[in-house]
């Protein structure tokens, strides 16, 4: 895979990771103000979050492959139970 393609790929998940970041902030400020349903409004955060730290998670798989001169293709998105898991 060439470095190009590569950064392509990540440049893909960082774009989705703004878009994420976007729709977390105007949750929570409609939580904030009241204009969203709380229960339902609480499960999308939780699992925007969730997809949050997966997307973080599949990047840093990529950059650590590409690092040691591994494929960073092979990198996969880790369930949720694992990704949610980690010790910091």
């Amino acid at each position: 895979m060439t470095a190009s393609v590569s950064a392509g790929q990540d440049r893909r998940i960082l774009d989705r990771i703004g878009d994420m970041v976007t729709a977390e902030k105007e949750l929570r400020a409609q939580i904030a103000e009241g204009e969203a349903d709380g229960d339902l409004a609480r499960a999308q955060l939780a699992a925007l979050e969730t997809e949050l730290d997966q997307c973080w998670d599949l990047l840093r798989q990529r950059r650590a492959k590409e690092e040691y001169d591994e494929d960073p293709g092979q990198a996969r998105v880790r369930p949720a139970s694992e990704v949610e898991d980690y010790l910091s």
